[in-house]
């Protein structure tokens, strides 16, 4: 008896051992597969970025644009890839190899780089892509993983065309585009718009004569990287009697402050717009001869997008951003070297337009009928 019992206690203990073990091996499983699924939420995001022929450090649209995706690695800390364009035919294999090197969302940076972008997305269906604007459609561009992000430029351009309105003492104001091209032409009858509105003697060099042709004073510079372009260009608008260029043209603009501060330094008054970043802060050694700048937040754009990635809500569709979406307006800067009462003229513009009450054209054939 004493021995089957001993038999007894003894098989007992080890089946309590084999469901212990049986247990611990089961919480360890569980443990594990919880770090599991936390070492996947936390996967590293790789994001790719290709400019368009500007360049990182063009002072403005590429440079914002970098700014947002830079602003998100700090913040979420994404990988970040991006790669310059020096010429269209970059565009295609800049893009693919950025997604090749594993980005999971790829910007395009500018209108240019549609057409490459339908091409690649179309052959990589697994990856995201956003560009900036343009607008690639589901239905008719066949592709249905690219958001597209566009601004209302014509809305904040407006408001510089108040500036330039007031500030002029020629009423001969000029326009400097990088190419003549839908996108450009909204800053441009944006701009003229504005100059209409409070000044319309200054606007007549601006404004088209048959709503298809640019006015006079409104020159393209093929470019969006020529400095010397826009150099030239800008000096021979002041010295037809232009005291105040706006510029939307990325590097080349960066010619026309120079323009500006050699005339200024020779005690000529005579002012400059800038765009997109506000280049009073981006090219601080033009500063002095900058009334304004027309901020566009591509920075925004592209922050957003990868955030709305991170949190698993991006969505290949097309984002607006105007006025009353805090995606255009006036630099914080502005009030250095323009009067108080002329921002004060542009804030009440700036509240009609959100508002509606005031409709800004987006074209040349608009900038004839506003009224």
């Amino acid at each position: 008896m004493k021995v089957k019992r001993l038999v007894a206690i003894l098989t007992a203990t080890m089946l309590s051992a084999s469901v212990l073990v049986g247990c611990g091996n089961a919480a360890n499983n569980g443990a594990d597969k919880k770090e599991e699924a936390k070492g996947d939420s936390n996967e590293k995001i790789m994001v790719g970025l290709a400019t368009d022929e500007g360049g990182l450090n063009d002072k403005s649209f590429n440079q914002s644009a970098d700014a947002g995706v830079k602003k998100a690695v700090e913040e979420f800390g994404v990988e970040y890839k991006p790669i310059e364009s020096q010429k269209k035919e970059d565009y295609e294999p800049n893009l693919q190899q950025l997604v090749d090197a594993g980005s999971q969302l790829t910007f395009g940076i500018g209108f240019q780089l549609k057409e490459a972008m339908i091409n690649i997305a179309t052959n990589n269906t697994d990856a995201k892509f956003a560009i900036i604007d343009e607008v690639i459609d589901k239905e008719a561009d066949g592709v249905d993983n690219v958001m597209s992000i566009t601004f209302k430029e014509e809305e904040g351009s407006f408001l510089m065309g108040v500036i330039a309105g007031k500030m002029t003492k020629t009423n001969k104001i000029g326009f400097i585009g990088g190419k003549d091209l839908p996108t450009i032409n909204k800053f441009e009858s944006g701009f003229a718009a504005g100059v209409k509105a409070v000044n319309p003697e200054a606007a007549k060099g601006l404004e088209s004569a048959d709503g298809t042709k640019p006015g006079s004073n409104v020159k393209y510079a093929d470019s969006f990287s020529d400095t010397n372009k826009g150099y030239e260009i800008a000096k021979s608008l002041y010295d037809s009697g232009c005291d105040v260029i706006y510029h939307a043209a990325g590097g080349v603009g960066i010619g026309m402050f120079k323009a500006a501060k050699e005339i200024k330094d020779k005690g000529n008054a005579v002012w400059a717009i800038g765009v997109d970043m506000d280049q009073s802060l981006s090219v601080p050694e033009y500063a002095d001869v900058i009334l304004s700048s027309m901020i566009k937040r591509v920075d925004l754009g592209t922050y957003e997008a990868i955030k709305e990635l991170k949190d698993g809500s991006f969505k290949a569709e097309h984002k607006v951003l105007g006025l009353k979406e805090g995606g255009v307006g006036i630099a914080e800067t502005t009030n250095k070297n323009t009067p108080e009462d002329v921002i004060k003229i542009v804030k009440e513009y700036e509240d009609k337009i959100v508002k509606g009450e005031v409709k800004v054209p987006e074209d040349r054939k608009g900038v004839m009928e506003f009224k």
